[in-house]
């Protein structure tokens, strides 16, 4: 037997053609805003750094700038770079360890360096000698600190005051509180203690290089901003997470008033060419006439050209003490 077929069937509701493109629209319009989210969570990510991944050499868009500006009078200073001063607990955190040096051979560093006769000047104090303002002593060297971990207000600042030296520290203003960074009373600490230069390091540690131009305005104008309103101080040095950074950058950190920035590049020549993106050196774990004798032959020096450098015009070296 055939099926019976019903009399009457219901007609599928159809939309209108209004009711359509208003669907479609709104379907595109979440579509536009998880590709914008995802976009803007990937801008804002905190970059993590470490020795292999950060810059070491000068982005081809700086390179082409310098290439058209003169020749600049050119100072030789090492600049030091640490993150982590401390006897790690947990062997097994390998980025940790990678950037670490324990507090008892940072102390033989400074005993080094001080029975060496360095002067030991902060960021601040390069800015000026760069600007003629002050005279650059015989044996310059900077130390820096990245970050504002906690300990070095509990590690480093106890031996710095030990041995009266002054350093530069890098603060993340907007992790300041965190679990692995400093309390806004241990800041204080460091401010008050007359030996640190307090240098910005931007709002949420943002790799810079390739950003849009309102993210680098924004955590570079921004961390100084937050250092200066919370600690009344004048913040003038910056330093890039991770080395990162273009000419874009360099811009933006010249426009928010700082005077100098460093850079992860390795080297020691430092000059009006490069005093946005001045070069630094890992010590690591080198004391005694290791550390001395690496500060005036490491490779980098030797290579300045290699990384688009400015040759230095400062012949004289100073030899280690043996």
């Amino acid at each position: 037997m055939r099926k019976k077929i019903p009399a009457k069937v219901k007609a599928k509701k159809k939309l209108s053609p209004l009711k359509k493109r208003v669907s479609l629209f709104a379907c595109l319009l979440l579509v536009g805003l998880f590709i914008a989210g995802q976009f803007i969570a990937e801008e804002r990510k905190p970059v993590v750094e470490t020795e292999k991944n950060a810059m070491k050499k000068i982005p081809s868009d700086v390179r082409r700038v310098m290439s058209a500006t003169a020749i600049a009078p050119t100072i030789r200073v090492p600049i030091l770079m640490y993150h982590y001063v401390e006897n790690i607990a947990d062997k097994k955190d390998k980025m940790r360890v990678l950037l670490n040096v324990t507090p008892a051979v940072f102390e033989e560093q400074l005993k080094t360096l001080k029975d060496a006769g360095y002067t030991f000047l902060t960021a601040r104090e390069l800015g000026e000698i760069l600007d003629g303002k002050a005279q650059l002593p015989q044996k310059p060297i900077l130390l820096t600190f990245d970050d504002g971990h906690w300990d070095f207000d509990t590690d480093v600042l106890p031996l710095l005051k030990k041995y009266n030296i002054k350093a530069t520290a890098y603060i993340i203003p907007g992790f300041t509180g965190g679990s692995d960074f400093m309390t806004q009373a241990q800041v204080e600490d460091v401010v008050q203690s007359g030996l640190i230069d307090v240098g910005a390091h931007t709002v949420h540690h943002i790799a810079l290089k390739g950003r849009l131009f309102s993210t680098v305005q924004d955590e570079v104008a921004g961390s100084k901003k937050m250092l200066e309103d919370t600690y009344h101080i004048h913040v003038v040095s910056f330093a890039y997470p991770n080395g990162s950074f273009d000419q874009q950058a360099i811009t933006i950190v010249k426009a928010a008033g700082f005077e100098t920035a460093v850079s992860t590049i390795p080297g020691e020549d430092v000059n009006q060419t490069n005093r946005f993106f001045i070069y630094r050196l890992r010590p690591g774990y080198r004391v005694g006439n290791d550390l001395l004798t690496y500060l005036i032959t490491n490779p980098w020096t030797a290579k300045t050209k290699d990384l688009g450098t400015i040759p230095s015009t400062n012949t004289n070296k100073t030899k280690p003490n043996s």
